[in-house]
């Protein structure tokens, strides 16, 4: 970074993301990233089993019921002179459309391990798509205060599962009832971990020691103190040193140890991100006089990751997420969509979970939110001149397909525009059916379509059931005019429209899509779709 870019206002900005598994810890992690910043003053809630959960980033009713995260939220905070910008992401499965357009917003990434369980499926995934983007892990073991798998087996589990170089940033002492803290493998020093007592506050200053035989033993016994040094030893002598160009390059990911719900390796893993994580990228786009929007740039533009609805229900407000790429942002200006369309942002916003404050300024690396009435879409690039486009997001197929039933027929044009306008968000993708009219929602897992039941009954006061539909499998189609239309005419009672008009063939397995390939070899058969080209 040259030395006009190190004072330039973008270079303060680090938007990163957190990922986990789920009941990893990723969402009570957040909670204490924000206590530890200041941005807030008490720790939510959390009890055993997810239930009663209150936190700062889980706002949607659902979400406090069921103790998960459902819908990504981004909140901003200042911590060591920079300003922060985090993405918490839904950890199911089901969410994980949601979650990959989150990930397309930021620079980095935490990634939080359970101890006990190492790298999990949902862990993998998620991985693979930082890694398509080259965003650089951080990785924070949880839960060190349970029982966990020993620290060179979470270490190789990380290498082997997730091919990603692993370097210790720490070492700890111990698991469970005898955990008591960590080695700092950079400084020297011993962060020693006070177990809280039942009337005890748990957020309590982490005492740093000598990392001595000596200084050790006094507070865990020559036994365990012997076995920590050798621990310590044996990570500084074979595993690898961390470098901090392969980490940014997306090669190796530094790893930190703690237990988020005891608040104890929380500042130090702030630390980390004040110290290493990247700031705003260039961004890949297409339009403009060159290849991509660099942070330095004058010229205001940015892109749409999310449409959020009805996050005040008094006011059925509809705000778009836009990542700011280039340029300096300031209130009324008028930007232009790579649709053409023009638009003067006066009221745009920054979030801390559902609460919000009017943003006068914004720079590269920021998301801000703006209010809109359906303009503005996901994938939607701003800019002054409308002339760019960033890199799309894309629609994945769905897995599950269900049809929308009204207990109320006499609501169907409310129907409509409540499963459009949450469609348009993301929370499942909607079909129309040319012959029949019927409307087909389609989701990756059957929470989704439960959050759509919800969120459609409080939202918008209508009780709609969501049935098993008639068909297994949807791909978006496409081929020469003549060969579509005739694909088309052949298949009327198959053929539905997604939200943007997009043709879709509805099979009732994945066998008929691949016959219907064979009969009609003109024609491609989409399993994800950009809204542009």
């Amino acid at each position: 970074m040259s030395d006009t870019a190190k004072g330039a206002e973008w270079a303060r900005r680090r938007t990163f993301a957190i990922i986990s598994h789920p009941d990893a810890g990723k969402t009570t992690l957040t909670e204490n990233i924000l206590l530890a910043a200041g941005a807030i003053r008490l720790a939510g809630q959390v009890r055993a089993r997810g239930q009663n959960r209150r936190t700062q980033s889980d706002w949607m009713k659902i979400e406090r019921e069921r103790g998960i995260s459902v819908s990504a939220s981004v909140m901003t905070f200042e911590y060591g002179g920079l300003l922060f910008n985090l993405l918490d992401t839904p950890g199911h499965e089901d969410f994980s459309e949601d979650t990959y357009r989150t990930l397309t917003a930021a620079d980095s990434a935490i990634m939080v391990l359970d101890a006990a369980k190492g790298v999990e499926p949902r862990t993998l995934k998620l991985v693979e798509v930082c890694r398509l983007r080259d965003i650089p892990i951080l990785t924070f073991i949880n839960k060190m205060d349970r029982e966990a798998m020993d620290p060179s087996e979470l270490i190789d589990d990380i290498q082997d599962k997730l091919a990603l170089d692993a370097a210790p940033m720490q070492w700890p002492s111990g698991s469970g009832n005898r955990f008591k803290g960590v080695a700092d493998l950079k400084t020297g020093q011993f962060i020693r971990y006070e177990r809280p007592g039942e009337d005890d506050d748990p957020e309590k200053a982490s005492e740093r020691l000598a990392l001595s035989n000596e200084a050790l033993a006094s507070i865990m016994g020559a036994e365990e103190a012997e076995e920590l040094t050798e621990g310590v030893e044996l990570a500084r002598e074979v595993c690898v040193d961390f470098n901090a160009q392969s980490y940014r390059e997306g090669h190796l990911t530094p790893v930190y140890f703690g237990s988020a719900l005891r608040q104890f390796g929380v500042r130090e893993l702030l630390d980390a991100l004040v110290e290493i994580a990247p700031g705003p990228e260039a961004q890949p786009a297409i339009g403009g006089p060159k290849a991509e929007l660099e942070p330095s740039d004058k010229e205001v533009a940015g892109f749409v990751f999310k449409i959020q609805a009805n996050m005040d229900p008094n006011h059925r407000d509809r705000v778009a997420f836009m990542r700011l790429c280039s340029g300096t942002f300031r209130r009324g200006m008028k930007l232009k969509t790579d649709a053409g369309k023009t638009m003067t942002v006066s009221n745009p916003i920054l979030f801390f979970a559902q609460d919000r404050e009017i943003a006068d300024t914004a720079y590269a690396g920021d998301v801000i939110g703006i209010p809109n009435h359906g303009v503005l879409r996901v994938g939607d690039t701003l800019s002054e001149s409308g002339k760019w486009q960033v890199a799309g997001i894309p629609n994945f197929a769905p897995e599950l397909l269900r049809r929308a039933r009204l207990k109320d027929p006499l609501k169907a044009k409310h129907l409509k525009k409540a499963l459009e306008s949450l469609a348009e968000e993301g929370v499942t993708q909607l079909f129309r059916m040319q012959v029949g009219g019927d409307f087909l929602v389609g989701a990756v897992g059957a929470l989704q379509i439960d959050v759509m039941a919800e969120r459609v009954a409080a939202e918008y006061g209508i009780e709609v059931t969501f049935e098993p539909a008639p068909y297994d499998t949807a791909r978006w189609i496409a081929g020469p005019r003549d060969k579509l239309e005739a694909f088309v005419d052949r298949h009327k009672s198959a053929i539905a429209e997604d939200i943007d008009g997009a043709l879709v063939f509805m099979a009732k397995s994945a066998w008929e899509v691949n016959y219907s390939q064979e009969k009609f070899p003109d024609i491609t058969f989409l399993k994800a779709k950009e809204r542009r080209a």
